[in-house]
């Protein structure tokens, strides 16, 4: 058994490559991968090894081009291993990103298959996961440099976080409330990738003094905190069926709200938000845009909806849906 370590996160086992072949066992164009969550797809798309993937899960989208027409082997938690095992893949790319997995990542294992488990929860896990999955397939196949992937993604972080920085120091930093789920409510805690991307944009994540990648609340502390702006991104639900008008009319003592009275209420793209992949910095600058529209001309960045379809308060599309 071949064993060669990935990140280190708090859920990842010390050693998440396993099988029988080193770097997939192949060395040509034939290599082969699948992946079994969105995230890692995108991942595999960032490094240019888009061309070897032969099967994905059920809920990866992007990029279209790219996906629409693999095989489909079920959603996170329910995969089909034996669907996998029968693509006969030199490398299956895993993840510990959605609680629940760990029984899927043990049966890739039973099955005898490689794979690399990832489980991020900042950017720099993000970025660690890009060269060691590069690290995972072999040299020949390797498309895109990690190393020069990183710097650019870090070149654009760092830019809007040197920004933010005057901004935070004139009028202090915008409280956000992110909405995953409403009721119960569950929110991203400390450890979630986007209290991060919060800070870095120059705002505040109102669960950020909570341990924990997530927290569940009736709503209460979110009345408490009383934030600026309310980003709903409701897992596993398409923005179009998001209820902006039950959103805004949720009563007294929600209406109170300084995000709500102001009309500061966006339903965004979980796609940008709720996968730790390179697409994290597309929406850091998204929101950066949003929270502070001079961004755009003095960082050179694309309008919000450029990034990806943005509904407003009023129910209104920003960007096509």
């Amino acid at each position: 058994m071949e064993i060669v370590p990935v990140t280190q996160g708090k859920t990842v086992p010390e050693k998440t490559i396993s099988g029988s072949m080193k770097k997939g066992g192949c060395n040509g164009m034939d290599y082969r991968i699948v992946s079994l969550c969105p995230s890692n797809t995108e991942l595999i798309y960032a490094l240019g090894l888009e061309q070897f993937l032969v099967g994905v899960d059920n809920y990866s989208d992007f990029p279209t081009h790219v996906v629409q027409d693999l095989p489909r082997l079920g959603p996170d938690l329910h995969v089909d291993v034996e669907a996998v095992t029968r693509l006969e893949p030199h490398l299956v790319v895993s993840s510990l990103s959605v609680p629940g997995m760990e029984h899927v990542v043990d049966s890739v294992n039973q099955a005898g298959l490689n794979q690399i488990v990832l489980a991020p929860h900042n950017l720099e896990d993000i970025y660690s996961d890009l060269r060691n999955l590069d690290r995972s397939v072999p040299e020949s196949i390797q498309h895109r440099d990690a190393n020069a992937v990183i710097a650019s993604l870090q070149q654009r972080v760092q830019r809007i976080e040197d920004w933010t920085k005057s901004k935070v120091e004139r009028f202090g930093r915008p409280k956000l409330y992110w909405e995953w789920w409403p009721n119960p409510v569950f929110s991203p805690a400390a450890d979630n990738w986007l209290t991060e991307i919060s800070r870095l944009a120059g705002a505040e994540n109102i669960f950020a003094d909570v341990d924990g990648d997530s927290v569940q609340d009736d709503g209460s502390r979110v009345l408490e905190s009383n934030p600026d702006w309310f980003l709903a991104v409701w897992t596993g639900v398409p923005q179009h069926k998001v209820p902006v008008k039950k959103i805004m009319e949720r009563g007294e003592p929600w209406s109170d709200m300084t995000a709500l009275r102001e009309g500061q209420v966006y339903i965004l793209s979980e796609g940008l938000f709720c996968r730790p992949s390179p697409r994290l910095v597309d929406g850091l600058e998204q929101v950066v845009g949003l929270l502070y529209p001079d961004a755009v001309s003095q960082l050179g960045l694309m309008q919000p909806e450029k990034y990806s379809s943005i509904r407003a308060a009023n129910g209104n599309w920003l960007g096509k849906p």
